[in-house]
């Protein structure tokens, strides 16, 4: 027999917005946080908690409880299978969080979070967000260690919320160009309630940008004993916002690196999650440096990339040329060491278009870069380019036999026929780029 005395548990859960808060007292709880102005759902149970919520509140306190609710994706298996015990693919969160970390976990599913989409839950995308905090974790490290050795003690700016630009360095300026522009871009996602976006801004900012481009950079200007300087202050500066703008997604790595690097500011915050968080400050853009930092970043990449496409030993120093226009080589000019140090090329500079003939040569619309092979590398390169080509040929040989046979013209279905037709195209463009090698 059924209990008469029984309530629908949706209809408990109804009165959860005023209920947690002293109700039907008149609490100050009460007074203070109700209504409220966010609710964070799932689809799922839009009738059954949603709405029951704005009828109850609307009936016992006069007002709805929110006035915006932001609706989730569920989270999904591998195999996009909603999550139930009855299926057996349900995720202990214990587990997950114990083998990748919290953050990461946390890191992982706001990634996936696209709005209109559920959260596919798989290893790659966990241990790709494990990978992004060991990062985070290791630039930190490697800073603690340099701050060591150049005895500079940790620091903040004394206002978080208006940091400078020290001195007029590249690098410097560009970064807190690109930081201003990753504090808008997190600003305006979480505004709209795109927190995938957000995310993943500060990510490409804090792996690309900070930790691959910047440090390796400022590294170059570490000098043991060198004190507390403007290198310093802007790194600190960078790397303290930075944490800023991770903490909402991260909190327990940036807290526990956050404490670290502002034990020393006046009037600090017991916390970093009382700081205030990074906002856009048009003083901070700087177009000039990022089309500048573009070219040098440019230089440094195709040097670096024709190195691995040639198969040079990345250790070997190698010469070079690059040619452009005046503006161009100014620039690289004034970045030559760091293009040296990155690279490992010392380059000369010189106007206009790189003369025919040239053996490895790399061309964009500004400029055209140009490395001088030592000969041992020089032959090593022909032997193997040699081989590559001999290879090719046989496989065009291979493939105009196939395609020259009426009886497996015949037989052959369409796509297979397409297909080798495709890489019969293929093996013959890279044929001629191999004879315009070794000529």
């Amino acid at each position: 027999m059924q209990d008469p005395d029984v309530l629908d548990t949706w209809f408990s859960s109804g009165l959860w917005p005023f209920s947690t808060l002293g109700w039907p007292e008149k609490t100050q709880a009460l007074e203070t946080f109700y209504p409220t102005s966010l609710l964070i759902t799932g689809f799922d149970i839009l009738f059954f908690w949603v709405a029951r919520m704005i009828m109850l509140g609307i009936e016992f306190m006069g007002d709805v409880p929110f006035r915006k609710v932001y609706i989730h994706g569920l989270v999904r298996d591998a195999e996009r299978q909603k999550m139930s015990k009855t299926r057996g693919n349900v995720i202990d969160p214990l587990v997950v969080t114990e083998q990748y970390g919290t953050d990461a976990v946390r890191m992982a599913l706001l990634i996936g979070a696209a709005p209109g989409t559920d959260i596919v839950f798989t290893p790659d995308r966990l241990e790709s967000a494990r990978n992004f905090a060991n990062k985070i974790w290791n630039a930190a490290r490697f800073l603690f260690m340099n701050m060591e050795r150049s005895g500079v003690e940790p620091w903040t700016p004394e206002n978080p919320a208006s940091y400078t630009v020290e001195g007029g360095a590249l690098e410097d300026r560009w970064i807190f160009s690109r930081l201003n522009a990753c504090a808008d871009q997190v600003n305006k996602a979480i505004g709209s309630y795109r927190f995938h976006e957000a995310a993943q801004s500060v990510w490409q900012f804090f792996w690309s940008e900070f930790c691959d481009w910047y440090i390796e950079l400022k590294k170059l200007n570490f000098q043991e004993g060198s004190g507390r300087n403007a290198d310093w202050n802007n790194t600190l500066a960078v790397f303290e916002a930075s944490l800023r703008l991770l903490h909402p997604v991260m909190p327990f790595l940036t807290e526990e690196l956050w404490q670290r690097v502002a034990v020393n500011t006046p009037g600090r915050k017991e916390s970093i999650s009382l700081d205030a968080f990074p906002q856009f400050r048009p003083e901070l853009e700087d177009p000039a440096a990022e089309r500048e930092m573009e070219t040098v970043q440019n230089v440094i990449t195709f040097a670096r990339n024709m190195r691995a496409e040639l198969k040079l030993d990345p250790k070997i120093q190698l010469d070079g040329a690059l040619y452009g226009n005046a503006a161009i080589l100014e620039i690289a000019r004034a970045q030559s060491g760091a293009i040296a140090k990155l690279a490992n090329v010392t380059l000369k500079f010189q106007e206009g278009s790189a003369p025919e003939g040239a053996a490895a040569v790399r061309s964009t619309p500004d400029f055209d870069l140009v490395l001088d092979l030592p000969e041992d590398q020089l032959q090593a390169l022909r032997q193997r380019q040699k081989k590559e080509l001999e290879q090719v040929e046989k496989n065009i040989a291979n493939s105009e036999r196939q395609l020259g046979n009426e009886k497996f013209l015949e037989k052959a279905p369409a796509h297979v026929l397409d297909s080798m037709r495709q890489k019969l195209a293929d093996y013959k463009a890279q044929c001629e780029k191999l004879h315009a090698a070794l000529k």
